[in-house]
């Protein structure tokens, strides 16, 4: 990096100062020690720390004080025992931002990360480099522990490979037929609230972390995408996190990795799809998207969508492309989303890397 490029973005990065971590805690008294002394080990620390302690009944409060004089970072504890329909993942991360939103004020920055995450030494500004690169939300990717990953079953991590395998060529697909310049490959598809960093502006843009028990990490960032934000998805920034099988947020990791370890699930993520919805659905937002830029609708689109010719033009006209396209997506009977079985994950990764093949610009397959 240049001397001009480096002070450029150091720069950037003051600018977007504070930068205040919110974490979400339940019962975390072995691994707490871990996520809060890596987020003072880094090379640019926070300003500060706020650990939300969701019902907790173990001493995760007790520890976290005992640490709190040694480390680089002010960390604020704040317990609240909430009530059963609050009790849970998704409203304890969204109070935990909240109360970090309040501390960081409109020019700031929030990253969040979860209690039995470990983040590494350059999580903080390698964060921050990627908002003063005019990212407006920086999605990290989450990898397990390698000793916890040791005991998952064998067959458990060849399903997951199949499943990110096709998930990938999908996101790949999605790049070659309709590009977004703010988020280039090397990319991930990851929204993890295990590493998130976003504005405030954009925080308050779309009201926060949404009020649903589980999710809301992936809900956030898709609420931020319909409000056209600028979604980095940088394969640099990676985590590790805990392979536990009695995890504390319901509908998390642990739950489907012990699910998992019982019987394998008929249907993988839901990213992933088939690739011939997903080369129709990446073909037709890609014409939604220059349709807008030319500021007229293409006259075959609503009938290729399926939906009235008005909702084109709206979705042409309308002041977010994002929202716009969220919209034709729900009432298109075309690009309804259908899941992929586990059993067909195969079939789908050889289709995927056929049709790249195929996409592939003349110069790449000469290189070939």
């Amino acid at each position: 990096m240049s001397h001009e490029i480096a002070e450029s973005l150091d720069s950037a990065q003051k600018q977007l100062r504070p930068a205040i971590v919110a974490i979400p805690a339940r019962d975390e008294a072995e691994r707490i020690e871990a996520c809060l002394t890596a987020l003072s080990d880094q090379q640019q620390c926070p300003d500060a720390v706020v650990l939300l302690l969701n019902n907790c009944t173990d001493a995760t409060e007790a520890i976290a004080r005992g640490l709190a004089p040694r480390l680089r970072y002010r960390l604020d504890i704040v317990s609240r025992d909430l009530p059963p329909r609050q009790a849970n993942a998704g409203w304890a991360r969204r109070l935990a931002m909240q109360l970090a939103a309040a501390q960081a004020g409109p020019g700031g920055v929030l990253m969040a990360t979860d209690a039995d995450t470990v983040v590494p030494p350059g999580w903080v500004a390698r964060n921050l480099a990627a908002l003063g690169n005019g990212a407006d939300v920086v999605c990290g990717r989450a990898v397990v522990d390698p000793w916890e990953a040791a005991s998952i079953p064998a067959h458990l991590h060849a399903d997951d490979a199949l499943e990110c395998r096709l998930i990938g060529l999908l996101d790949d697909i999605a790049w070659m037929l309709d590009p977004d310049p703010h988020d280039p490959p090397p990319r991930h598809t990851e929204a993890s609230g295990a590493s998130l960093a976003v504005t405030v502006a954009a925080y308050h843009r779309v009201g926060g972390i949404p009020a649903i028990p589980c999710g809301e990490d992936r809900a956030f960032v898709a609420s931020l995408w319909r409000m056209d934000a600028r979604v980095r998805h940088d394969p640099g920034i990676e985590v590790v996190v805990s392979g536990r099988i009695e995890g504390r947020a319901e509908g998390g990791m642990a739950d489907a990795i012990r699910r998992r370890m019982v019987q394998q699930d008929e249907y993988a993520d839901e990213q992933a799809e088939p690739v011939e919805d997903a080369v129709r659905r990446y073909g037709l937002r890609s014409r939604v998207r220059r349709a807008r830029a030319d500021r007229r609708p293409d006259g075959s689109l609503a009938a290729e969508l399926g939906v009235p010719a008005e909702l084109v033009a709206g979705a042409v006209s309308g002041p977010f492309f994002g929202a716009a396209w969220a919209e034709l997506e729900r009432a298109s009977p075309v690009l309804r989303r259908r899941r992929v079985r586990f059993a067909a994950l195969r079939r789908e990764i050889d289709r995927a890397e056929d049709v790249l093949q195929q996409l592939a610009p003349p110069e790449a397959m000469a290189a070939d």
